[in-house]
């Protein structure tokens, strides 16, 4: 299926589904809907980080330090959480991933209901690569230097920014 045929749901401003429509017209109309955010650490406590391919609908060739996603429609976000992870990962079997915090961004056109959570993956990964151009795990205080030296996805940014804020 073409990512762009997904259905999604469509929420307000209190996470509360108010209908469905296709990924493609959800992001060309500004439409809010839910994502998940998986921090994924390796048993080095290294954050997986990569940059995402050119054929990205959103955000293309910027860097993340999250796996995720959109939430299907109907899907919740703990599923939706760890279907993305494996899938962005390459992996199967990840325990579930543990929901940290959730949060509205809210950008120009672009809004989101974001759940962000975290993942101990001590698998090798085999990252999708029509999802991933690049990939490594990287010690939490080579990503802070990183922060300011690559293009990072602003809704990933703004999500890692209060999971420090959080000091969890």
């Amino acid at each position: 299926m073409n990512p762009a045929d997904e259905i999604l749901d469509i929420v307000d401003e209190n996470d509360e589904v108010i209908g469905q429509a296709p990924r493609g017209e959800v992001y060309a109309r500004g439409m809010r809907h839910r994502a998940v955010f998986v921090l994924a650490r390796d048993a080095q406590d290294r954050i997986f980080v990569h940059r995402r391919t050119t054929i990205k609908l959103v955000f293309p060739s910027l860097y993340d330090m999250f796996v995720g996603g959109v939430v299907g429609a109907g899907e919740s976000y703990d599923a939706a959480a760890l279907r993305e992870a494996e899938e962005e990962l390459g992996v199967s079997g990840l325990p579930a991933p543990v929901p940290l915090f959730k949060f509205l961004y809210e950008r120009g056109d672009q809004t989101w209901w974001s759940a962000v959570y975290e993942v101990r993956c001590e698998l090798p990964v085999n990252p999708q690569p029509e999802e991933v151009a690049w990939h490594d795990f990287l010690p939490e205080r080579e990503l802070e230097e990183r922060l300011g030296e690559w293009e990072w996805v602003p809704d990933g940014l703004a999500a890692y920014e209060r999971l420090r804020e959080s000091g969890t």
